[in-house]
């Protein structure tokens, strides 16, 4: 591309680009590229190859790091407490079965399109640029926000292991306002610590996570054991106060479901690991494994904490911001220690979800540097270390300034509105890929389709959540079921598939994705407001960006060349991208 034709040459071309905005927009905005796009020609403008050096028991590793973090510790009480009683160990295994269901729809993408990506990919190759660019953007604001938090939170685990607490650690700056004026040198180290380990090697990368996540499970296992060993069974279904609810389900099957979407925030993590199937030897068989494998195992893990945390104490003795430590800080028979060991453990979960949030968030900004709507320094790899350097160093430093100052007073939930809106994309990309193909398939009556399962399913969930628990309720919930699977019968029966993945799909399409959409909606159904406030932020905040900047960008790669397919120019996918050497 010459440099007269570029939108950002001068102040004149600029002005000129924006006063083309509208046009820019709607040819690029909507534009999708094709596997083989991703895979070839997109992937090259990072210069150097990711080595490929993963397997799948890598992979497993990363998703329980990225899975066990703190949030398992908190969560717990709250929804025991709060919602669940004893019987939050249903809720986590239903919470566990939604996880896998999206993992499901993650795999499929990855197996297809093995590119560093994730989910910004899966949308730009299914429903266009702009879709991706808001999801992606999302999600790295979210990530370098909630990274900061945690790697605050993780100087006050250790130092309430080691018995110094959290305001020794940091120093105030009377001058600055309240909340920016504690200053946390040990947070920045730890960012900065990450950043560079990261930034060397993915293959170390994922030897000290794997380290990590062994001893955290180590220590998890020890809490399980502690809480069946001095746990009884009796208060599984005995209250402290015999005014409470009693049973294994003191607040009924709406109070398990309500602990259901609260503990699946502790199962967020594992779409990271879609963004290292680039680095996979052989990304047919080790990313179902790694991915699947992961939420299962973690699953397992988590019904085993829940349940030993249940025996330790009453559900309505259960504290709820530190429930595992405290069931033992207060013991006088000589059993305190554990709470102090209960801490290390804590410890380890936040430090490999930090690592692994820190490299997918890496490879996303990699990604979306390819694409041509941010600039493409953030795409390169280095050709020693084969990492995405340049991406990783920017985010961490953002990160590590962030911490240094900011008490940013958020749980570390604060990625799930961002996440599970992209859960919620994936799920319904998958279903387009399969029933649309480019430039031969209606995509109408799929689009139709989507829409209406997705507003029904938004009827269902404020009806849930807002109608009083009267007779009437339960009739509107079954109307509205009834009629969600309806309309998912009628599309299966009268739509065909017109794909169908070579290697490996979801099953039992397109049910299993359509469930993974509903209990989505569901979930996001159940967040706070301040969740959707810091959702529409970032969105309009990325808008902005797009719409400044990046459709400009796009648009001048577009001339230069560098995608192949615009809006308005209808291209099949390239019969290269069934080449199955694109695939491992």
């Amino acid at each position: 591309m010459e440099t007269h034709n570029s939108s950002f040459a001068n102040f004149s071309s600029y002005l000129r680009a924006l006063a083309q905005t509208p046009a820019r927009f709607a040819r690029r905005a909507f534009s999708a590229t094709t596997s083989y796009e991703e895979m070839s020609r997109v992937r090259a403008k990072s210069g150097s190859n990711m080595r490929r050096t993963l397997r799948w028991y890598d992979l497993i590793g990363l998703g329980i790091g990225g899975m066990v973090g703190a949030g398992v510790f908190v969560t717990t009480g709250r929804a025991s407490r709060l919602d669940a009683g004893p019987a939050v160990v249903i809720s986590y295994a239903i919470a566990g079965v939604c996880a896998l269901l999206s993992a499901f729809c993650y795999t499929e993408f990855a197996v297809d399109m093995p590119v560093a990506g994730g989910a910004f990919s899966y949308l730009r190759v299914t429903f266009g640029e702009f879709a991706a660019f808001i999801t992606g953007a999302n999600l790295i604001m979210e990530y370098v926000m909630s990274n900061a938090a945690v790697s605050r939170s993780f100087t006050a685990y250790v130092g309430a292991a080691i018995g110094v607490s959290a305001p020794k650690w940091r120093f105030t700056v009377h001058g600055l306002p309240n909340g920016f004026n504690e200053i946390d040198f040990a947070a920045v180290a730890t960012v900065l610590f990450l950043t560079f380990i990261i930034c060397y090697s993915t293959r170390q990368s994922s030897m000290l996570n794997i380290v990590l996540t062994v001893l955290h499970i180590l220590f998890i296992v020890f809490v399980i054991v502690m809480g069946f060993w001095r746990g009884d069974t009796k208060n599984l279904t005995e209250p402290a106060n015999p005014n409470h609810p009693s049973g294994f389900f003191p607040y009924g099957a709406s109070g398990v479901f309500n602990g259901a979407a609260m503990v699946y925030l502790s199962y967020i993590g594992y779409d990271a690991v879609s963004t290292m199937a680039e680095e996979v030897q052989n990304p047919v068989k080790d990313i179902p494994v790694g991915v699947s494998g992961s939420v299962v195992i973690v699953t397992i893990l988590y019904c085993l904490m829940s349940a030993s945390m249940s025996m330790l104490l009453p559900y309505d003795m259960i504290d709820t911001e530190a429930p595992f430590a405290a069931a033992f800080s207060g013991k006088s028979d000589g059993w305190k220690w554990v709470s102090n060991v209960i801490g290390v453990g804590a410890s380890f979960g936040i430090l490999t979800s930090l690592l692994v949030a820190m490299l997918g968030q890496a490879r996303y900004m990699c990604v979306i540097g390819r694409s041509g709507v941010v600039p493409e320094w953030f795409a390169r790899v280095h050709p020693k270390t084969s990492t995405p350097v340049n991406a990783s160093a920017f985010l961490g430093i953002l990160t590590a300034a962030i911490a240094l100052f900011t008490d940013l007073n958020v749980l570390l939930n604060l990625v799930s509105i961002g996440t599970l809106f992209v859960f919620y994309m994936v799920a319904n990309a998958v279903i387009y890929r399969r029933y649309v193909k480019v430039g031969t398939t209606n995509p109408w009556p799929t689009l139709s389709f989507l829409f209406l399962f997705s507003v029904t399913s938004v009827i269902f969930t404020l009806i849930w959540r807002f109608v009083p628990p009267y007779k009437s309720k339960a009739f509107m919930l079954g109307s509205c079921s009834i009629i969600t699977i309806a309309v998912l019968q009628i599309f299966h029966c009268v739509v065909p598939q017109v794909k169908k993945p070579e290697f490996w799909g979801v099953p039992l399409m397109p049910w299993i994705p359509c469930i993974s959409i509903f209990l989505n909606i569901f979930l996001l159904g159940s967040l706070d407001g301040p969740s959707y406030v810091r959702f529409v932020f970032f969105t309009a905040l990325a808008v902005l960006v797009y719409v400044l900047y990046s459709v400009h960008a796009s648009f001048d790669a577009e001339g230069d060349g560098s995608f192949g397919q615009k809006n308005g120019e209808i291209l099949q996918e390239s019969t290269e991208s069934e080449d199955p050497r694109f695939k491992v």
